[in-house]
């Protein structure tokens, strides 16, 4: 969307794109995130719909965090803080310790949080994910299940298949490549998003060189400073899952809902006070028909995502994800928001924004 210009109410939009379904003279070749966004938003009744060029800037309280919703293509970013002297009292209670038996993939929503039972063991260098439920998870891309793949829309069997892995490959890309989560631009994960998608092109371009609120490359990308922190091992720990549906113009409509969990120190040589930062993306692409949309071939067009993040930072966006450790929590202010559970993968993204709209930021009652 071009500087200057003028918003369209949603209510033209949505008119629009109506009388393009049906046939209408003038329908875009390739739908706009924003078009992409009004048109899911019509089938979709889970609740009011977050608003498209709707940022809402944030009212800056004592303390370093803050809420934004309404970020470029229904982004929406949730920061949750770490409330001081909570993180110790909630541990994961499904054996407490690295020789616990792993899950089983995660196939569909879980119909409650992991359990919270369990005596206190805090992180440590050779156990990073020690206390947490993320302990049992599985490593890397391995957490990120995939379905059976079957004939969608304009696809076969086999190309939903590769739409599939290419999504998941994506996820990796963008949020477990060592490179980027030193802080290097993730040039692969880029270069699946299709090019002729110019309102995300424009965020892509400006997200890197000059973060802000409005262009935050964290909602898509995990990012860390390394002349502050550095990773802990080289394991991201992962939960989460893939599914698909027919969208618009028979295109494959791939949804995929992703908890990252990553253990980090300070940069300085010797440290060895562990935290993590634990992110949860929903991410929405469609595979779309090179025939009926100005799409590069193997290439997907951005839907929406959402970033709900805890441990990540409070303060202004500098473009990476930025934890505190103990004696920053010490100091920081619990958050005026709803209570969250990182780790609680029941509630959808979608009930996760709602209940913290109008909240800058929650609190986190375990990490």
């Amino acid at each position: 969307m071009g500087k200057g210009e003028e918003s369209i109410p949603d209510a033209e939009w949505e008119r629009f794109l109506r009388e393009a379904e049906a046939g209408t003279q003038g329908a875009p070749k390739e739908p706009s995130a924003r078009a992409r966004m009004v048109t899911r938003r019509l089938r979709e009744e889970d609740g009011r719909p977050e608003p498209w060029r709707g940022h809402q800037p944030a009212r800056r309280r004592k303390g370093k965090v803050w809420y934004a919703v309404g970020l470029l293509v229904a982004a929406a970013l949730l920061v949750v803080a770490l409330e001081p002297g909570r993180v110790a009292d909630w541990v994961e209670g499904v054996g407490g310790g690295d020789e616990s038996a792993p899950l089983a993939a995660e196939t569909q929503r879980p119909a409650q949080p992991p359990s919270e039972e369990g005596a206190s063991m805090p992180p440590t260098v050779a156990h990073p994910f020690r206390g947490s439920p993320a302990v049992r998870w599985a490593d890397g891309a391995a957490g990120i299940s995939l379905p059976e793949a079957r004939a969608t829309g304009w696809m076969s069997k086999s190309e939903v298949a590769q739409a599939l892995v290419k999504s998941r490959d994506f996820l990796a890309a963008s949020s477990l490549e060592p490179g980027v989560l030193r802080g290097e631009r993730p040039g692969k994960a880029i270069e699946a998003v299709n090019p002729q998608q110019e309102d995300v092109q424009d965020y892509l371009a400006t997200a890197f060189h000059a973060p802000s609120e409005e262009a935050d490359p964290r909602l898509l990308f995990s990012r860390f400073d390394t002349t502050k922190v550095r990773l802990v091992g080289d394991v991201v720990k992962t939960r989460g899952r893939i599914t698909y549906q027919e969208g618009e113009r028979g295109a494959v409509e791939v949804t995929t809902d992703v908890t990252y969990v990553y253990p980090v120190v300070r940069a300085e040589p010797g440290s060895d006070d562990v935290v993590r930062t634990i992110v949860r993306r929903e991410v929405v692409m469609s595979w779309d028909d090179p025939a009926k949309i100005d799409i590069e071939p193997g290439t997907f067009s951005l839907v929406s995502y959402k970033s709900d993040t805890t441990n990540g930072g409070c303060g202004p966006v500098t473009g990476y994800l930025t934890p505190e450790f103990d004696a920053e929590r010490a100091a920081s202010d619990r958050g005026e928001g709803p209570e969250v559970d990182p780790y609680d993968r029941s509630t959808t993204m979608a009930k996760r924004m709602r209940e913290a709209r109008d909240a800058e930021c929650g609190t986190a009652t375990r990490s």
